[in-house]
């Protein structure tokens, strides 16, 4: 891989962020954020202006290694001339057409992802916006199969993981776990419940007919929801008995698997999906896989594969869509993504710079590391003890763009693109790390 993007590693002295006159446009530009933005994501770190490659640049001219890409986002970092141009080639013939039409990229993306899910005949695509949106569309589709199984009046249960993000919506919501999100918006849909992480007595109790009195029946289970790695959590894999157990109980009990690559997908951990590990998954079929964030390289986009003609015929005209679902725009920028992929063997990066990730914080040294989990680009450092917002803030300040996923654990995640040279000099940076820091 050698392309024009590559920029040299970020000096590790602290810049002039110090002197009386740095942030003064930062500051500038954040009066009028809060002026005319709402406090949901409360006070934005720095505001950026561009990109090239893994690195950005804020707008009083600050560089910053990005080992976050955008929350899992930017798979071909900043500036990719073959994601430009195939944006631009799509914006000068047709950007947006509704859902009354379809275009060629969506028709073609479409036949791309069925392909590389390896998904068998009869499956489908479904287009949103967004990784929420995704899996919004999944839960619905849950909501109709579990019609098959049980009256109207009595929901079929959807089963969701302790710690597991599915998004924000109020039907993905009630998916997530997250008390703190959650519980402003209660009562969210019923028939959702949550069970324990890798913990196969409440896995095999969550399907059973009775609860754990054995004297109150349960509706039986539509589906269950998880992703592989929680990412939210901080970077946690679920074990692979547990996958295994999951897939025997949903061909036991009639339910969908469906599986949140949202943040994993498209290359994210060396390989297209997680669910094709198969040191995790082996012998492990997805009903509905939900993707979103790095398919489209920055571009706004997410959907859905419905494995097989059983489940994807649940879907007919009308019981639901999007406006801008498909759009060709996002379209080009997602197959761009994919054609990128392949060609620079990224997949491969990802394998290759996530060892070399992995190793070279072990290694550094700084006593504030325990441990490294994760898998390809989608790491986190767990840490001695619970100062992660201080760390990243102090790595911020050093020119790293890193995040704060636990109290007590860092995740990173760069684009897919990034070089043994650039990640070297992340590492260096995370390396000098204080080990005093603490959070406030």
């Amino acid at each position: 891989m050698n392309h024009q993007n590559h920029i040299t590693p970020v000096n590790m002295a602290p810049s002039d962020q110090t002197d009386a006159s740095a942030g003064t446009r930062n500051q500038q530009w954040l009066k009028q954020y809060h002026q005319s933005h709402a406090h949901v994501f409360g006070t934005p770190l720095r505001v950026l202006d561009h990109g090239r490659g893994v690195y950005v640049w804020d707008v009083d001219g600050h560089k910053y290694l990005d080992f976050l890409a955008g929350i899992a986002v930017n798979t071909l970092g900043y500036a990719h001339p073959t994601w430009l141009q195939a944006i631009e080639k799509q914006a000068s013939q047709i950007a947006h057409i509704s859902n009354y039409f379809a275009s060629v990229p969506q028709i073609s993306l479409a036949q791309k992802m069925l392909e590389i899910a390896q998904a068998p005949a009869g499956s489908l695509v479904y287009f949103a916006n967004s990784g929420t949106e995704a899996n919004e569309a999944a839960l619905k589709l849950a909501r109709l199969y579990g019609r098959t199984l049980t009256s109207a009046d009595k929901p079929a249960r959807i089963l969701a993981l302790n710690h597991g993000f599915h998004g924000r919506t109020l039907g993905a919501l009630s998916a997530t776990w997250k008390p703190a999100i959650r519980t402003p918006y209660q009562p969210l849909l019923p028939a959702f419940d949550f069970i324990p992480a890798n913990d196969m007595a409440a896995l095999q109790q969550a399907f059973e007919p009775t609860d754990q009195t054995g004297k109150n029946q349960q509706a039986p289970v539509a589906a269950i929801i998880l992703e592989i790695i929680q990412g939210e959590a901080g970077v946690c894999p679920l074990n692979a008995a547990y996958l295994k157990a999951v897939r025997q109980l949903c061909d036991q009990h009639q339910a969908l698997l469906i599986i949140d690559e949202v943040q994993t997908g498209m290359g994210r951990t060396g390989i297209w999906f997680a669910f094709q590990n198969e040191n995790l998954c082996e012998g492990i079929t997805p009903d509905v896989v939900t993707f979103a964030k790095g398919i489209a390289s920055g571009f706004p986009m997410g959907g859905i594969i419905i494995f097989g003609q059983q489940y994807a015929s649940l879907f007919t005209p009308g019981i639901h869509g999007s406006t801008f679902g498909g759009n060709p725009l996002a379209a080009a920028a997602a197959l761009a993504t994919i054609d990128v992929i392949t060609r620079e063997n990224l997949l491969g990066n990802a394998r290759e710079r996530g060892r070399q990730l992995q190793q070279g914080i072990m290694s550094c040294g700084n006593p504030l590391f325990k441990s490294v989990r994760g898998t390809g680009l989608l790491q986190a450092i767990e840490l001695t003890h619970p100062c992660a917002h201080a760390v990243a803030s102090w790595a911020l300040d050093h020119g790293l763009i890193i995040n704060a996923v636990a109290a007590n654990a860092i995740r990173l995640a760069p684009p897919l693109i990034i070089q043994a040279e650039d990640l070297q000099a992340g590492i260096n940076i995370l390396a000098a790390v204080p080990q005093d820091l603490a959070d406030d």
